[in-house]
């Protein structure tokens, strides 16, 4: 794996002349195509597909397809694509290599995955579309233009029955508002069907106490998904499915546990980040003492981690 990692196509050629198997996967249900797409390395991966590696291999973890797309590795995404990689591919977590590159916000791998065949309605294992992510979560103003014009269909709702103009309408973004109203289908539940009349129904529903059982249930399904990302050790895609469900209701658990992805991830920073809000909503709680003082330590400040330990 490692001479796939390092991009050396020499050492890839010599393993395989002295019987190297270029099927095998690590723990991580990764082969040497998945690691080579993964960094972007261009004169691996050709190697490897025209010494008839299939494509689409999958040990439980998702394609090749999918590594490059979730690490904005548009050159190996597009040597992927031109080998038949089928773009509609799905994996647990993250959906189809459609959303990764959505995740990861890589326009570039969008398009070619969009010019490939890649299905712009076609989300992740949760009931979520491409648009319905751009549109509910924000940030994502360029890429809820771009889905438009690739096609996405704006009548398709959330879990919640909400379409993505309404969720848009909910953040108050008049921008992507303007983009979706002449592609969406009219709401019979908002009276005044106009930019105006769909921003100012969006805001009395939100003034609305929102019903306790469809939040925890949010929280539950976002949380679950996330939790299910990190037993598969994927620890870069869960925290930011940690990230999703602290935007929805944030809590020191979804802290602490999206502080021990960066841990594993070796983003000190990121962990002492979380750790320290995780102490903010529960002061005395031994965990978040342990996941500071394990962030301090990544970050060599022993004598903050001593601290944080003692605080324990």
């Amino acid at each position: 794996m490692s001479s796939a990692q390092s991009g050396d196509v020499s050492t890839v050629k010599y393993l395989l002349d002295h019987g190297g198997d270029l099927t095998k996967s690590d723990a991580k249900g990764r082969t040497v195509l998945h690691h080579a797409a993964c960094i972007g390395s261009c004169t691996v991966t050709e190697f490897l597909l025209s010494k008839g590696v299939a494509v689409d291999i999958d040990c439980g973890r998702g394609t090749p397809l999918h590594q490059a797309a979730t690490n904005e590795q548009d050159k190996t995404v597009k040597i992927l694509l031109e080998h038949h990689a089928d773009p509609n591919a799905t994996v647990v977590g993250i959906g189809t290599a459609l959303m990764g590159s959505l995740l990861y916000r890589s326009l570039k791998c969008m398009k070619l995955l969009i010019k490939g065949g890649a299905d712009v309605n076609r989300g992740s294992s949760l009931p979520m579309t491409p648009l319905v992510f751009t549109t509910g979560w924000g940030g994502y103003t360029n890429f809820v233009k771009f889905l438009s014009k690739a096609g996405a269909d704006p009548n398709i709702p959330d879990a919640y029955g909400n379409l993505p103009i309404e969720l848009a309408a909910k953040r108050d973004c008049m921008e992507e508002v303007e983009m979706l109203f002449p592609l969406t289908s009219p709401i019979p539940t908002i009276p005044n069907w106009s930019i105006d009349g769909i921003i100012s129904h969006a805001k009395f529903e939100s003034a609305k106490p929102l019903d306790r059982r469809q939040l925890e249930q949010t929280k539950a399904t976002l949380k679950a998904h996330a939790d299910h990302l990190f037993s598969l050790k994927d620890y870069k895609v869960a925290s930011k499915a940690y990230g999703v469900s602290i935007d929805v209701a944030p809590s020191a658990t979804l802290y602490a546990n999206r502080s021990l992805c960066k841990l594993l991830l070796d983003d000190g920073e990121g962990a002492l980040s979380d750790a320290l809000r995780c102490r903010m909503l529960r002061p005395n709680w031994v965990k978040a003492c342990y996941r500071q003082a394990a962030a301090h330590k990544l970050l060599k400040e022993y004598k903050q981690a001593c601290d944080a330990l003692l605080d324990a």
